[in-house]
């Protein structure tokens, strides 16, 4: 066998029988091809280049390049760009987008799921249409059928050889055209390579004559031959004759000290005998010229004694250095234990204020109690009048005294009361424009809206700021109006605030609405949409909240209940409010 390599490192056993040569590139040419020989899917930049069966719609073409659109985003203006195009975009000082003039942000452009998996659905002329491939495909299927598409350009499977040919073209490929297809050796028969051919006749063929390269009288032999008799390898039997062979080129021994001379191994003896003196004359040369460096070296080695101390002081000075910064990462570590101290003071102010709810509440209980009392004073006193057959003048004082003491404990009740719903909004509020809304026991909650007994949830009201919009979010978990049944409907709320008559109307903040993906791959669902100024939704309310607004198709349940939305029986949803161009009230 002869192992070759593909491209993506894998061996390629090779038979080497050259009858059955050609049924291996056969089945090979079948074979589909490993996914890193495609050339890639996805452009390295702009849109889609494809030939399309039909003329691409011009919603499903960039803003920007005009192509049909890879990896479509899409603006809050409502414009898409391909993915490479937008961050283009967005990578210019003041970015606007080329339609309508309108300012970009990075943290407004969204994902265009819809979008992207229409335009996979679109049909496309196969990729090697220019080498006779008819096949017409979904853009999504293209990767797929190149891997089994005759048409397609691919490398030589041996892995060595750099040519491509078209994966029908493999079997005639190996059989006569590729340089590293396997041929056999004249000499021994065995099989190999063809670009290793050479080398082995030179190196290791065992039936390979082997003669003398200066053509002196050394008789050619086997190589095998020389191997059984002798212990080691006709490489070094030939470079042993070398230093005997009276027609090698040597050059003399005594190069090194200044020694030119070159000739044949047959005159190097006469060279050596004649030049004996001359050879003692250059090697006293060379001593002189070494005590002379040696002497420079300890030259050298003294004026670097001298540079130490210099250096010993530039140490010390780094060292001193790096106590410094020790000392002030010292000083940073206690302000940072400032801080810690400080957020437990608030926390411990957060207990308190637990506390004292629970020490009111303890309080409404303690009224209770009271409330009962004087409801058994009061029973007792109407009794006493009864018998006595009439009231007089103490009775009715008591009784007059029981009232007020009675209505105290109801305005204590309602400011009790008022308080308490306070803190529980105070606690979940937030007051810059974003939710987080985390729902539990979304099996019950789900088959509570299918059996129509809590079709819709609502949400912890939250705010744009502490004196701007209140909101809220509304969600049908199996879905309203188009999508019941089917989808999961989410939808947006303004609600009356205190602070409304301060506020501008009708509401026109940006709105997005967000599903959160609580897997490792975060591909969270969200869509996004600027208010009606028409719509009765975004006025002033006079209720106490205005009518939803949003989207009954938000998220297929089978999306949902199938994807890592839904993780210990716990969804998330995201709501967040462009609060970026709202004046002070």
């Amino acid at each position: 066998m002869s192992a070759g390599r593909n491209a993506d490192g894998r061996e390629l056993q090779i038979p080497l029988q050259q009858c059955a040569l050609s049924l291996a590139a056969l089945s090979l040419a079948q074979r589909p091809w490993p996914s890193d020989h495609v050339a890639g899917f996805l452009p390295q930049h702009g849109g889609f280049r494809d030939h399309f069966v039909a003329t691409p719609e011009p919603k499903y073409c960039c803003e920007s390049c005009k192509l049909v659109l890879c990896n479509p985003r899409q603006t809050e203006c409502g414009h898409r760009f391909c993915e490479t195009c937008i961050s283009d975009q967005l990578s210019k000082p003041n970015p606007v987008c080329p339609e309508d003039k309108e300012p970009l942000f990075k943290d407004k452009v969204f994902r265009d799921v819809c979008c992207h998996r229409e335009i996979m659905a679109l049909r496309v002329y196969c990729r090697s249409e220019k080498n006779g491939c008819k096949e017409q495909i979904s853009l999504q299927q293209v990767m797929d059928h190149l891997n089994v598409c005759p048409y397609f350009e691919v490398p030589c499977p041996l892995g060595k050889c750099k040519e491509k040919m078209m994966r029908k073209d493999i079997p005639e490929h190996l059989s006569w055209k590729c340089k590293h297809r396997e041929t056999t050796c004249e000499f021994c028969m065995q099989k190999m390579a063809m670009t290793e051919l050479q080398k082995h006749k030179d190196t290791v063929c065992p039936s390979f004559p082997v003669a003398c390269p200066n053509h002196c009288t050394f008789p050619s032999i086997l190589r095998s031959k020389v191997r059984s008799l002798f212990k080691f390898s006709w490489i070094n039997i030939l470079t042993s004759h070398q230093h005997e062979c009276p027609k090698a080129h040597v050059t003399c021994s005594f190069i090194r000290f200044g020694c030119n001379f070159k000739g044949l191994n047959q005159d190097m003896r006469d060279h050596e005998s004649s030049f004996a003196s001359e050879h003692l004359r250059l090697m006293a040369t060379r001593n002189t010229t070494l005590e002379a460096k040696v002497e420079d070296v300890k030259g050298e080695l003294l004026e670097r004694y001298k540079v130490l101390p210099g250096l010993s002081s530039r140490l010390s000075e780094t060292l001193s250095h790096y106590e410094e910064m020790r000392e002030k990462n010292r000083q940073l570590d206690q302000k940072l234990n400032a801080m810690q101290e400080l957020m437990s003071s608030h926390s411990e102010k957060l207990l308190e204020m637990e506390l004292e709810l629970r020490s009111l509440r303890s309080v409404r209980e303690e009224v209770e109690t009271l409330r009962g009392t004087v409801e058994s004073i009061r029973s007792r006193v109407a009794t006493l009048e009864g018998g006595r057959g009439g009231a007089n003048p103490a009775t009715h004082t008591l009784e007059t005294q029981l009232s007020r003491h009675d209505d105290m404990l109801s305005v204590h009740e309602i400011r009790l009361a008022d308080m308490d719903l306070r803190f529980q909004v105070l606690e979940t509020a937030s007051f810059n424009g974003m939710l987080i809304w985390k729902i539990r026991d979304y099996k019950r909650r789900k088959q509570e809206a299918v059996a129509s007994k809590t079709l819709s949830l609502y949400s912890q009201p939250f705010y744009t700021g502490y004196f701007g919009y209140k909101m809220c979010a509304r969600v049908y978990l199996n879905g309203d109006g188009m999508g019941k049944g089917t989808h999961l409907s989410l939808f947006f709320v303004v609600m009356r605030g205190e602070y409304d008559a301060l506020l501008l109307w009708p509401f026109k903040q940006k709105v997005t609405l967000m599903l959160m993906d609580q897997g490792p791959a975060r591909k969270h669902l969200g869509d996004a949409f600027k208010p009606d100024p028409n719509s009765s939704s975004f006025r002033r309310p006079t209720a106490e909240m205005n009518i939803a607004s949003g989207c009954p198709l938000f998220v297929a349940q089978t999306v949902l209940e199938n994807g890592t939305y839904i993780k210990d029986d716990t969804i998330f949803i995201k709501v967040t409010v462009d609060t970026s161009d709202l004046p002070d009230p």
